[in-house]
């Protein structure tokens, strides 16, 4: 299984991800063919181009015959059902579609069964979605990530009239994920390929830590003078894959709360996903004795983690930033001590076991059940440890 990362920062559209994917080692002929079992009356082209000196493969899709055409989700489902995809690029397409069906009804004040698409539901707007969800299957492709969305500006011309960027439906698509302006007066993202990536991408995040085997490059439509109107996709194995392996941490000093408040505090802070979460004793301005929260946090947890901070103490103000950090591999392994199991938490470094703590909570528990002391289980539980394991191998012994 592989992943892909977009570098979005040119915008993106259907065709963008199309010559993208397609640059990561899928030859043309074939996905030309598996795209003709749609019975579309439509010439794809591929070709090599260059954007601002950059070379991308550029997909060009040419419907036959010059009348427009329009469709509703009925006859879209209709068309992807009978086709001979599999069924996952087929669950996969129709959820696409709905989205973007969903959102031109939306813009349009209409129900979702009487929406229908122009420039999205035309052929080659069929093209680019299964083309797509068919090229992430055929690269093995289990995991899209994406970075913020340069959306461009300005104004753009659609079957509706002169529409701000980012028209509407775009608008309506992106809500909630990361967006920017820069670069260029134009738009930079299409419904299309909103619908897409919204569809199928995991997260949106900056450029994280990767690992990555293969660059896969796509053409835009337009040249624009020094910016490279391209889609780059960053393929790599998914295992190597940590998009949240940045970290933040967040700091508030607080003179006016209670222990009590405090110590909730960090009991809800863990429960709602914070890696880590202390207080330290400070001294504030004018001497005021005071208490620094300070709270570890993924990048998918720091904005719940920052509501908890305003919403569970006094604090009005808090500061944050990236920190980086590194983990030992780890892994529970189980003794009983009392006729109790207990989780004795193991880890590595370069392969060899350098630390085995048992787990506290366990240990509670068993202490609770016995009326043992707990120091008395701790140390039972880490005896029986290395009466059964032998450190270095991490095997039981014969």
């Amino acid at each position: 299984m592989k992943f892909v990362y977009f570098d979005a920062s040119a915008g993106l559209s259907g065709d963008m991800i199309l010559g993208a994917l397609l640059d990561l080692g899928v030859a043309p002929a074939l996905f030309k063919k598996k795209m003709g079992g749609l019975g579309l009356p439509v010439d794809i082209r591929v070709r090599e181009t260059r954007r601002s000196s950059l070379r991308a493969l550029k997909v060009d899709v040419l419907v036959e015959g010059k009348k427009e055409v329009e469709r509703n989700l009925r006859d879209i489902k209709e068309m992807i059902r009978k086709s001979s995809f599999s069924p996952a690029v087929k669950k996969n397409s129709l959820s696409i579609f709905e989205k973007l069906f969903e959102a031109e009804a939306k813009v349009h004040g209409r129900k979702l069964e009487e929406a229908h698409l122009h420039e999205a539901g035309a052929d080659d707007a069929l093209v680019d979605i299964v083309g797509t969800c068919f090229l992430a299957e055929a690269l093995d492709i289990n995991r899209f990530y994406c970075s913020p969305l340069n959306l461009g500006g300005g104004w753009v011309k659609s079957s509706h009239g002169l529409l701000p960027v980012p028209p509407p439906a775009v608008a309506e698509l992106v809500k909630g994920i990361p967006i920017f302006s820069a670069g260029a007066r134009e738009e930079l993202v299409t419904p299309t390929g909103a619908a897409i990536v919204t569809t199928l991408v995991k997260k949106f995040l900056s450029f994280p830590e990767i690992i990555y085997q293969k660059i896969g490059c796509g053409a835009g439509g337009r040249d624009f003078p020094g910016f490279p109107n391209v889609l780059r996709a960053f393929c790599g194995e998914a295992a190597a894959f940590e998009p949240d392996k940045r970290v933040y941490l967040i700091e508030a000093t607080i003179d006016d709360s209670t222990p009590q408040l405090l110590a909730h505090f960090i009991e809800t802070a863990l429960e709602r996903g914070a890696l880590d979460a202390y207080l330290t004793p400070v001294v504030m301005k004018k001497n005021r004795l005071a208490t620094q929260l300070t709270v570890l946090a993924g990048v998918e947890k720091l904005e719940e983690l920052i509501i908890v901070i305003f919403r569970e103490t006094s604090s009005i103000g808090l500061r944050y930033y990236p920190v980086e950090r590194r983990v030992l591999p780890r892994e529970i392994r189980k003794v009983k001590v009392g006729g109790a199991s207990v989780g004795i938490k193991v880890s590595f470094l370069d392969g060899r076991e350098v630390n085995a703590q048992p787990e506290y909570e366990d240990c509670l528990k068993v202490a609770g059940r016995t009326d043992l002391p707990l120091k008395e289980v701790i140390k039972q539980a880490a005896e029986t440890y290395r009466t059964k394991f032998t450190p270095k191998s991490g095997r039981r012994r014969g």
